[in-house]
């Protein structure tokens, strides 16, 4: 028995395993649209969490001590020569922003402004707020978190139970990333957009919140 002769007209013709080859040729367009749609999902997802610890790293901070140790104990009225009884002007209480330096927690004045009181920080405190938003997203770490604290106008010089001023007390959360399925093996990153919240600060002093 011999074999049949060659022949290129027959070769080209020849469908056989066709089907396989264009599969080959689909999947990892099918793969890469599948890895796509999950990404979105959880792109979508991590923002709600960062979101989410945003919101209640908020809460913590204006119900438990504050960060800017330095202002919860500070009289305006005795050290500060304000009028006792009276609002703490925004000249004497510009803000302060507050942030991770790596080993320790750091509290500066608003840009242009002028802080008489100590600008001190409680790295305990930061530490709590930072512990507290980890429990919603697992993704942050102490330097994705910035805490300011603005002039609100509440609050009176002197005051006997507690810090003089009630500032906006405003959580950031920068610089977090999404690391997406579909780009694992090239290490390429997408930014999360940075989150803010703010709320009125309350007492400024304790150790537990909702």
């Amino acid at each position: 028995m011999t074999a049949a002769p060659f022949s290129i007209r027959a070769f080209a013709q020849d469908r056989a395993a066709a089907s396989a080859a264009e599969f080959a040729l689909v999947l990892p367009l099918l793969l890469l649209l599948i890895l796509g749609t999950i990404d979105i999902g959880l792109y979508a997802w991590q923002i709600n969490q960062a979101e989410k610890a945003t919101q209640t790293g908020a809460r913590w901070a204006v119900a438990t001590d504050m960060i800017a140790s330095g202002l919860q104990n500070y009289s305006f009225a005795s050290a500060g020569g304000i009028p006792q009884g009276t609002v703490v002007g925004v000249s004497a209480f510009p803000g302060v922003t507050c942030q991770s330096g790596g080993t320790s927690v750091s509290c500066t004045c608003a840009a242009g402004g002028s802080c008489a009181f100590p600008l001190t920080a409680s790295n305990t405190a930061f530490t709590a707020l930072v512990t507290r938003m980890k429990q919603i997203d697992g993704h942050i770490t102490a330097s994705n978190v910035v805490v300011t604290y603005g002039w609100s106008g509440l609050g009176f010089a002197g005051d006997p139970n507690g810090p003089d001023v009630a500032p906006l007390t405003t959580v950031s959360l920068r610089n977090m990333n999404y690391q997406p399925i579909s780009t694992l093996v090239f290490g390429v990153q997408v930014p999360l957009p940075t989150f803010a919240y703010t709320l009125t600060m309350e007492d400024g002093s304790g150790t537990v919140s909702n």
